[in-house]
């Protein structure tokens, strides 16, 4: 029996990453502080009455080339290299990461299981990340280059509302961001290759409410992690979103084994394969 396409969609920044990606590096090395690039890149918004994705990215254009170093593909990926990961993700000397071992018991319940990221955070530095090849694609924000390789202007930027349309990339097999006809285009939920009710989102906030508000109402199953240092306030905020039925769960952003959000994305797999007819007999 073939194994059932089954995807966990996970944002970044606050998700998978402790803070934002750009904080870590980037910021620094165009020498401002993290508050003051934030609080530019708010400010421009609103004089523009524009996008904050959009804002964010030409800020972090303009203050790379006044920096002297404009940004290039190769010097993002750098970027992304030292992005603090939440324990229990990367295989180590413990034991298998959070990847391998969600896939190998995907496969005992006859799922094959795809990871997705789906962030407003950048492309180009998520594929400098050490996690970045457990993926079978990346939704994210992203940069066109000229001819020399250096960024000139933002080519996409994911924000809260636009992230839900790649619930239905994903949904019917369409990996890129331009192809909008196959996306309009009517298919028969049997034959779309993996159906709402086989997906798991995994979001830290406010900027994943719509995304995993529809996954909720679709049939699939929305998760609210944390970064379990922050503030109590903080925790109760995203917990409110369970009393507000926006999401199904909420746990620590902590992907080791045995711990509560392990627990739960196990759980939902199992729920998947039961209702799918995959799970073994026994089990």
């Amino acid at each position: 029996m073939a194994l059932l396409k089954t995807a966990l969609i996970y944002d970044f920044d606050g998700t998978l990453a402790r803070g934002n990606m750009q904080e870590v590096t980037f910021i620094p090395s165009v020498g401002m502080g993290i508050g003051d690039f934030w609080g530019e890149a708010d400010r421009l918004t609103r004089e523009a009455d524009g996008d904050n994705i959009l804002m964010y990215m030409q800020l972090m254009l303009q203050r790379a080339r006044e920096n002297g170093a404009p940004i290039t593909r190769a010097t993002l990926r750098e970027h992304g290299h030292d992005v603090k990961l939440f324990d229990g993700l990367k295989t180590d000397l413990t034991g298998p990461g959070w990847f391998d071992r969600i896939n190998a018991l995907g496969a005992e319940w006859g799922l094959e299981i795809e990871h997705y990221i789906v962030s407003a955070g950048l492309e180009e530095m998520i594929e400098g990340c050490p996690i970045r090849d457990a993926f079978a694609h990346v939704f994210a924000s992203h940069f066109v280059y000229d001819a020399d390789g250096v960024a000139v202007w933002p080519a996409v930027g994911v924000n809260y509302t636009t992230k839900t349309q790649y619930l239905f990339r994903i949904n019917k097999g369409v990996q890129n961001h331009y192809e909008h006809e196959a996306i309009n285009r009517f298919m028969p939920d049997e034959a779309r290759p993996i159906p709402f009710e086989r997906m798991i989102f995994l979001g830290d906030g406010d900027t994943d409410v719509p995304t995993m508000k529809m996954m909720h109402t679709k049939g699939g199953f929305s998760i609210a992690v944390y970064d379990p240092r922050n503030s109590e306030r903080d925790q109760q905020k995203i917990y409110s979103l369970i009393s507000e039925d926006r999401v199904n769960f909420v746990a620590a952003a902590d992907y080791r084994e045995g711990r509560p959000l392990d627990l739960i994305v196990k759980g939902l797999l199992g729920r998947i394969a039961i209702n799918a007819g995959t799970m073994p007999a026994g089990v």
